[in-house]
């Protein structure tokens, strides 16, 4: 089962504002973790997000660090950390782990990419129809559900809604843990040994996509 926090137990209400109490956030920023940590598969997982606003957390066993080119991990990190600013279920289980949402989906374009020979994925457009903004690139239909098959096999996912009565502001707890955490995956917000080289698949997949286009508008783009 995927663990939810219910409340911040024991730390102090705070407004949200730009200068934070230290031990404050910390405190918060604890109890966040202990509850991403406890990570579940993704069956099942639709009955177990609340739908609510909070943080998420990916994992992949060693195994899947390897398969994704990332090498062995050095402990148990989670390969991506991000929020929900409206939706758990929205944003984890209908985007990140729904087919047909690459294009709107940082994580996913990152999985992708890492991917892209592994499962023989190919960027296109997100938008065929009018083609551009090719960083954010997606995928055909068939390599886009092969993708979240994938995904869905291989990833598991924890998930901390945020407590009503917890007055930071979501970003300043996620940005407190990717600092303590250094996702791989994540390229906001945190500098780690693998940004570099998410990056570059990236750039390749991105490349893939404005070729599509170029070729189907006669080399306009």
């Amino acid at each position: 089962m995927i663990a939810a926090a219910a409340a911040c137990v024991g730390a102090p209400s705070f407004a949200a504002r730009d200068d934070p109490d230290v031990s404050e956030l910390e405190a918060v920023r604890d109890q966040a973790r202990e509850a991403l940590e406890r990570a579940g598969p993704l069956a099942g997982a639709e009955s177990t997000v609340p739908d609510r606003p909070g943080l998420y957390a990916i994992y992949g066993e060693a195994t899947t660090w390897n398969e994704l080119g990332l090498g062995d991990p050095p402990d148990g990190r989670p390969l991506y950390v991000g929020k929900a600013e409206d939706s758990l279920v929205t944003r984890d289980l209908m985007t990140h782990f729904g087919d047909g949402r690459t294009g709107q989906s940082t994580v996913r374009r990152s999985f992708a990419a890492l991917l892209h020979e592994t499962l023989g994925l190919r960027g296109i457009p997100r938008n065929t129809a009018k083609p551009g903004y090719f960083s954010n690139y997606g995928l055909s239909a068939a390599h886009d559900a092969a993708l979240t098959r994938w995904m869905r096999e291989h990833l598991r996912l924890a998930v901390w809604p945020k407590p009503v009565e917890c007055e930071f502001t979501l970003g300043q707890v996620e940005g407190a843990l990717l600092l303590e955490l250094q996702p791989p995956l994540n390229l906001q917000g945190v500098v780690t040994s693998w940004m570099a080289q998410v990056k570059a698949a990236r750039a390749v997949m991105a490349k893939e996509a404005r070729a599509w286009a170029a070729e189907r508008q006669g080399g306009a783009t």
